[in-house]
C-alpha cells in the first residue's frame, strides 16, 4: 500500500532512502533546506551534490519548507546530521500528524547530553511519539543502496509503528529486518563510526590487515560493553547493526569515516581532510561524545580514546597504534565489564 513518506536530511544517505521509497511505490518528499538544490532535483530529476550517478524517482520531489515537507508524512525519516537532529526534529514537530509514525536514520551519539538519536527525538518529538518512533540502521553504503545493490538493515522499535516503517522500506534489492533493543541499535550502528577511524589510521600507517582486524575485533567488544552498560542486549552487537555495519564501515572504500582514518594515517590534517570530504564524517563528532559518555558510565574505551588523541589533542597515529599495542595483557572473554 502506497505512504505518504518524507525524508528530512538530502545528503547520500537520505537520497538513497528516498530513491528506496519511491521504488516501493510511496508519495515521497525529500526536504532539503536550499530551495534552488530543491528546483535542481525536480527538475534534472538527480541530486546535484550527492550519489548524482542516481535517478530519483517520478513519485519523488524536493521541498525546502520544512513545515510542508513535515506535514506531508505518514512516515518521517529524519537523516539530517547528528549535530542537527535535536534543532531539526524541534522545528518540525508541530507540523507532524497526530497518527504519523517517525523512523530515524541518523546515526550518533549527541555531545554534551550523551544521548543517542532515538533519546533525542524522545525529548524533541514528546511523549506522543514514544511508541511510534523507530530506528534504521544496519551496514549500508548510500551509492550501492541507490543503484539498487542487495542490502540488508535493521529496524528497531516497538510495535504497528515499527512494522509500518518496515513495511515502507522492505521490498526489491533491500532487506529490513525487525529488532526491539533500540539502544544496542543505536550504539552499534553510531560508535562503529569511530572504529573505522581507527581502522582507516592503521591502513594508513600501512600496519596491514592483521592489525585492521585486530582493531575491528576489539573494537566490537569495546561497543559492546558500552552498549550493555546503557540497557542493551549484547547480542545485538552480533548482528546487523553491531558486526555487520562495523565490518562494511572499516573496510569498505566508500566509508567516509574510514576515508578520514586514511588520510590521518599518512599525515593529513583534520581540517584539510573534512575539507576535502564535501560531507559529514559522523565518527569525528561521536568520538567526542562517546568518549564522554564512556567516563561517564565508567565504560573502559581504549580504541576510542586513542581516536580522541588523534583527533583533538595532536597524538601522532604511528604513536596512538603503539599505545594501543602496549597495554596490558587481559583475558579476551574475562567478560564485558573488562577491557
Amino acid at each position: 500500500m502506497a505512504m505518504r513518506c518524507t525524508v528530512l536530511g538530502a545528503g547520500s544517505w537520505g537520497t538513497a532512502l528516498a530513491v528506496q521509497l519511491g521504488r516501493q511505490g510511496h508519495d515521497v518528499v525529500l526536504w532539503d533546506r536550499n530551495a534552488d538544490r530543491c528546483a535542481s532535483m525536480n527538475r534534472e530529476r538527480r541530486n546535484p551534490r550527492y550519489i548524482k550517478e542516481v535517478p530519483l524517482p517520478k513519485t519523488l520531489r524536493a521541498e525546502p519548507d520544512l513545515a510542508a515537507a513535515t506535514a506531508h508524512a505518514e512516515v518521517l525519516v529524519p537523516v539530517v546530521p547528528s549535530h542537527a537532529l535535536r534543532e531539526v526534529s524541534r522545528r518540525a514537530a508541530p507540523s507532524l500528524a497526530d497518527d504519523a509514525v517517525v523512523c530515524c536514520a541518523t546515526k550518533g551519539i549527541e555531545e554534551g547530553t550523551g544521548q543517542t538519536m532515538a533519546e533525542v527525538l524522545g525529548e524533541t518529538l514528546g511523549a506522543p511519539f514514544q511508541d511510534r518512533l523507530s530506528m534504521l540502521y544496519g551496514p549500508s553504503f548510500a551509492l550501492e543502496l541507490g543503484k539498487g545493490l542487495p542490502t540488508a538493515i535493521v529496524c528497531a522499535g516497538e510495535g504497528s509503528a515499527r512494522e509500518k516503517a518496515i513495511d515502507a522500506f522492505h521490498g526489491g534489492s533491500l532487506r529490513v529486518y525487525a529488532s526491539d533493543d533500540v539502544i544496542g541499535v543505536c550504539v552499534g550502528g553510531s560508535v562503529k563510526n569511530v572504529m573505522a577511524i581507527a581502522c582507516g589510521v592503521s591502513d594508513g600507517v600501512g600496519l596491514g590487515a592483521n592489525a585492521r582486524a585486530a582493531l575491528i575485533t576489539r573494537g566490537l567488544a569495546e561497543i559492546t560493553r558500552l552498549a550493555v552498560a546503557m540497557g542493551a542486549n549484547p547480542l545485538t552487537m552480533a548482528g546487523l547493526a553491531g558486526m555487520g555495519d562495523l565490518v562494511l564501515t572499516c573496510t569498505g572504500n566508500l566509508s567516509r569515516n574510514r576515508r578520514v582514518g586514511l588520510a590521518l594515517g599518512q599525515g593529513r590534517t583534520l581540517d584539510d581532510i573534512l575539507e576535502e570530504l564535501g560531507e559529514v564524517a559522523e565518527g569525528v563528532v561521536t568520538a567526542r561524545s562517546t568518549r564522554e559518555l564512556a567516563h561517564t558510565l565508567g565504560v573502559e574505551m581504549p580504541i576510542t580514546e586513542q581516536v580522541h588523541a588523534l583527533l583533538y589533542e595532536g597524538k601522532p597515529a604511528q604513536q596512538a597504534l603503539m599505545d594501543l599495542m602496549g597495554r596490558r595483557r587481559k583475558q579476551e572473554l574475562a567478560g564485558i565489564d573488562q577491557a
